[in-house]
């Protein structure tokens, strides 16, 4: 069930070892629409803010040091109770032309290019949170 069908915030976990990023989406969903967002800027502390926070969503950095994003998304996949919450990589490793102006899929995965909107982010995890219900 998704945070619109529960008339509660969407509540996003912004995984990315960049803080000025990660401020920034925070401030701009929270001041954009109805999202409660938590961040994590140490890899290693996301599977920890995962499985406490218990987000709708998450929004993942590919390249970090330490633990990288693919390996990240495993630790999440793997734990019953967090196997569940949808993952969107945000990466300047996707290019605007694969990624176009908006969401772009690849081996089941979503991926966004950074950097990114308020307004591409808003459309793409609602997309990907009405996936899932649908």
């Amino acid at each position: 069930m998704t945070a619109a069908a529960k008339n509660t915030p969407c509540r996003v976990l912004v995984i990315d070892d960049e803080a000025p990023f990660t401020r920034m989406i925070k401030l701009n969903l929270e001041s954009a629409g109805d999202y409660q967002v938590e961040m994590v800027n140490e890899s290693r502390k996301a599977y920890t803010a995962t499985n406490t926070f218990q987000p709708d969503i998450v929004l993942l950095d590919v390249v970090m040091p330490e633990i990288d994003g693919g390996d990240v998304a495993t630790l999440i996949r793997q734990h019953p109770s967090t196997a569940h919450i949808p993952i969107i990589f945000v990466s300047a490793m996707v290019s605007r032309q694969e990624s176009g102006r908006g969401l772009y899929e690849s081996g089941g995965e979503h991926f966004l290019a950074k950097p990114v909107t308020t307004e591409i982010l808003d459309q793409a995890i609602n997309q990907v949170l009405s996936e899932q219900v649908g």
